[in-house]
């Protein structure tokens, strides 16, 4: 384990300390029993009220100080999970295995996994206003679940769980900025189904091919960044593969991507090749060096390798392969449309996310839309579904969240505002977000809310590499201190 350098200088010292230790936690979005436990500990360790739900939901409740009794409560909020990524080759296991990090040049950075400070730092961050001596009205700091696979926590949440009127979420990602809306998501799901066929011994030659090393990122934040997703690009090539009259390609396998909110990094397949196998690599090369030339300002990392692979036993049927690989290369990926009422804001998107080979005979392809707009997020998922459709895949929608729709003439949003400006002297800049942040659900099960979002600056969220910007997080935590205590 790294050594986690203190800054004596650091406002946020408390918070970090706190965060190094959750970072030692288990808690994959699906899995945070670990989590749950270490909270519901906190609270009895500092004589705290706490609560939890069935959802994996918990509360823990400060009083108000002497004198702060007529302070309207204040709710905070994070989720408890994190999502769990690393690179190719990497031995690391998330379900027991602390997360590795280092400091350097001003950033606490997991260079092999996601670091897990979305939203460990907003987590970190509550329990630390908690045990702030500093005196301030009332707390409730909510602890959601499974936020990124299914906001699991928002969606359970029942009436009377939390009281306060004025919810602060914790869960954003640049300083400087106050977000007061978001989009809402869908996840839609493609399913193939295919026959194994056997493949003769002779005559054949066996390649794996992989497209690795992309800069991935949040599908939500960084979805209008251009980055490459390795999904696309393979079925891509795939494609060119299926009309060429030099070879025939079998498909044996095919594995690329992860998690639903995240931009695919790797891809790969395992094919049979008969005909001229010159032509398959001279093929794969012109490709390689087209994509390379496509994404040398985004991606210079992006990493293309062709490996003789042992020739499998069976292969996909072929009309299922060119059904797949048809619908892969069809789906649309990336930006629908930008906002018409917020500049440079990215109104509707869709994320190719996975494919993979499942058992049974059945391949599962991946993908979620966004967008602020709800007519728009289901048309972006409709769109999928007809490609698919149209493939001869079986195709479901499950996970629909609403958007936050901005409120301007907030009274929270005041607050933060005038704070901002008496600590740093200058403005904030107050915007909406693509990401999907529980808010929208929590309007929906406390209609009264007054709420708004910020945080320090984190980059490369949901991407190996995720890293924290320790300045931004040493004003984050000034502008929270002094939103809760003055």
């Amino acid at each position: 384990m790294w050594e986690y350098q203190i800054y004596e200088d650091m406002n946020s010292e408390k918070i970090l300390s706190i965060f190094k230790e959750i970072t030692r936690i288990p808690r994959e979005s699906g899995h945070e029993e670990k989590i749950v436990e270490y909270l519901v500990k906190f609270a009895e360790t500092h004589g705290l009220e706490c609560k939890t739900d069935a959802a994996r939901n918990v509360v823990i409740m400060r009083p108000a100080s002497p004198g702060f009794e007529n302070r309207p409560t204040i709710v905070l909020q994070g989720h408890t999970d994190m999502v769990c990524e690393k690179n190719a080759g990497v031995e690391h296991d998330f379900a027991k295995d602390p997360i590795n990090y280092v400091v350097e040049d001003g950033w606490m950075t997991a260079k092999d996994t996601t670091l897990g400070a979305d939203c460990g730092i907003g987590v970190a961050a509550e329990l630390a206003a908690l045990i702030d001596p500093a005196p301030c009205g009332k707390l409730e700091c909510l602890f959601t679940s499974s936020e990124e696979t299914g906001m699991d926590g928002a969606f359970g949440l029942g009436p009377g769980f939390i009281t306060g009127k004025i919810l602060i979420n914790l869960d954003s990602e640049d300083e400087g900025e106050l977000f007061v809306g978001c989009a809402g998501g869908i996840d839609t799901t493609a399913v193939f189904e295919y026959n194994p066929v056997p493949l003769p011994p002779h005559d054949l030659t066996s390649f794996q091919v992989r497209i690795f090393n992309g800069v991935g990122g949040h599908s939500g934040d960084d979805i209008n960044k251009g980055r490459a997703n390795a999904v696309q690009l393979l079925s891509r090539f795939l494609y060119e593969c299926l009309s060429s009259d030099d070879f025939k390609l079998i498909l044996c396998g095919i594995d690329g991507g992860n998690k639903r909110n995240a931009i695919a990094r790797e891809a790969s397949a395992t094919v049979a090749i008969s005909g001229d196998e010159g032509a398959f690599k001279s093929l794969w090369n012109r490709f390689s060096a087209d994509v390379k030339g496509e994404f040398s300002t985004t991606e210079p990392g992006l990493s293309f390798a062709l490996e003789t692979a042992q020739l499998p036993a069976t292969a996909i049927n072929g009309d299922t392969v060119h059904r797949l690989i048809s619908g892969l290369y069809a789906a649309p990926h990336g930006v629908l449309a930008m906002s018409a009422d917020i500049p440079g804001l990215v109104e509707t998107s869709t994320n190719l996310a996975s494919v993979k080979m499942q058992k049974g005979g059945k391949v599962r392809v991946g993908t979620s839309q966004r967008s602020s707009i709800d007519s728009a997020r289901r048309a972006a998922a409709a769109k999928v579904e007809a490609v698919f459709m149209l493939a001869g895949a079986e195709v479901t929608h499950e996970g629909e969240y609403p958007g936050w729709k901005p409120k301007l003439d907030s009274e929270i949003l005041r607050r933060c505002v005038a704070s901002y400006k008496k600590l740093f002297g200058k403005e904030p800049a107050v915007k909406a977000i693509h990401a999907g942040l529980e808010c929208g659900l929590f309007l929906e099960k406390y209609p009264d809310l007054d709420m708004i979002s910020f945080g320090p600056t984190l980059r490369g969220v949901h991407a190996p590499g995720e890293r924290l910007d320790l300045a931004s997080l040493d004003k984050f935590t000034l502008l929270l201190d002094d939103v809760l205590h003055n």
